[in-house]
């Protein structure tokens, strides 16, 4: 089923990115301290925004319109998934964007940056939920 392994490609592609931010970038902008956390944060959100959304909605997508055709209910979890970063982003995320996008360094940056990472690690574990709920997909046999 190819268009199962560019679902599970897609959600693979955005848990890793994901986790790439949350085990190393981020924890690396934390230690360099506010200022230059803050400075590499501002540009890294800026670019990486469109590629994780997209990745989401595409690749959630395309793992709904699988499960609508075949009623595997891992594929229909892989979405949901998938899907649940552009909600949780929307309600948790963007408001602490939105500030750190204007925030300027100091305490509060440091703050923020903080709570960020933490918030940001629930979109790791989503992205890494999905690819795993649409392998096991690939891989079920009725």
């Amino acid at each position: 089923m190819l268009i199962g392994q560019i679902a599970l490609l897609i959600a693979a592609l955005f848990a890793g990115a994901a986790l790439f931010v949350s085990v190393a970038e981020h924890p690396a902008r934390i230690e360099a301290g506010p200022e230059a956390g803050l400075a590499q944060w501002k540009p890294s959100y800026r670019r990486a925004k469109f590629l994780q959304g997209c990745l989401a909605l595409i690749g959630g997508v395309i793992a709904f319109c699988i499960w609508w055709r075949s009623l595997n209910q891992l594929w229909l979890i892989g979405s949901l998934l998938l899907l649940a970063n552009w909600p949780f982003t929307l309600l948790a995320l963007m408001k602490l964007n939105r500030r750190l996008e204007s925030a300027e360094p100091g305490p509060e940056a440091s703050e923020l940056l903080t709570r960020w990472g933490r918030l940001h690690a629930v979109r790791t574990l989503l992205g890494l939920g999905a690819a795993l709920a649409m392998l096991a997909a690939l891989n079920w046999r009725l």
